[in-house]
């Protein structure tokens, strides 16, 4: 092959590049965001040991279904000491009672009576909410995402030992620069694209941040890096096909503009 005809192929690879590239920038490269999810985390009132597991990680839970339970020895006994202080003070009641009517007791002796009776019932029902809540079911229907604490193992109070997942808790993420922002509101539809998503997937617009910040170092570009960006979420039409953590573009439809009847002009 001749010089020149080298010379011809590269000129032409050239502008083959080129082209394509301005073709790629006449393209709408959408924003770039992420999904996330808002977990329940679901613990206990109270330490102890965990005695039972009843779901695994990614079992589905309905609400009020048992999904793991604690050691009780502690709280039956605690139920079992105030039914006993309960039966006393019934037996107290009844001697206070039976002297009132008779004239041999008095008033006070009455009146004190009944105060402790109802604290013995008082205490005797906070036992019985104790020790049921040893049993715990979970609070919303969704998927069980982790596990912390496994059987035999000891947890804190107010430690989450698993997190649950509704599938109304995805929101997708995704961040545009200031002069962006006249293009979007609450309640707008955006259309989102992501590797082997449903071609129909969209999300509608719920919370736009009134605070700017400087673009999140997971999305940015050496061209973006500085710019100062606003945090918009929204909620998935299928959250279902999504995943947590995944790499989403967001794409906003162009609004459509004002009819001369609007404007008033003619």
């Amino acid at each position: 092959m001749t010089r020149p005809s080298l010379v011809l192929r590269g000129c032409a690879a050239i502008l083959l590049a080129m082209e394509l590239a301005s073709c790629g920038k006449g393209n709408d490269p959408g924003y770039q965001g992420w999904v996330e999810a808002d977990l329940i985390f679901v613990s206990p009132d109270e330490s102890g040991r965990v005695t039972k597991l009843t779901v695994r990680e990614g079992d589905e839970a309905r609400t009020g279904a048992l999904i793991y339970t604690l050691d009780d020895d502690l709280q039956q006994a605690d139920l079992n000491q105030n039914l006993a202080t309960l039966a006393n003070a019934k037996q107290s009641f009844d001697r206070a009672q039976s002297l009132s009517k008779t004239g041999s007791g008095t008033q006070a002796n009455l009146d004190s009576a009944i105060s402790a009776l109802r604290v013995a019932e008082a205490r005797v029902e906070t036992s019985k909410t104790r020790l049921a809540r040893r049993e715990i079911r979970a609070p919303v229907t969704g998927t069980v995402q982790q596990i912390y604490f496994r059987e035999g193992e000891m947890v804190a109070a107010q430690k989450p030992v698993l997190s649950i997942l509704p599938p109304g808790n995805m929101k997708i993420r995704f961040y545009v620069p200031e002069p962006e922002l006249p293009k979007l509101a609450i309640g707008d539809k955006v259309r989102v694209s992501c590797d082997n998503c449903a071609p129909d997937l969209s999300a509608e617009i719920y919370f736009i941040s009134t605070t700017a910040e400087y673009t999140p170092p997971v999305i940015y570009s050496l061209d973006e890096r500085s710019k100062l960006v606003y945090l918009i979420q929204a909620r998935p039409n299928k959250p279902a096909s999504l995943r947590v953590g995944q790499p989403v573009s967001v794409y906003v439809a162009p609004k459509a503009a004002p009819s001369p009847v609007a404007t008033g002009r003619s």
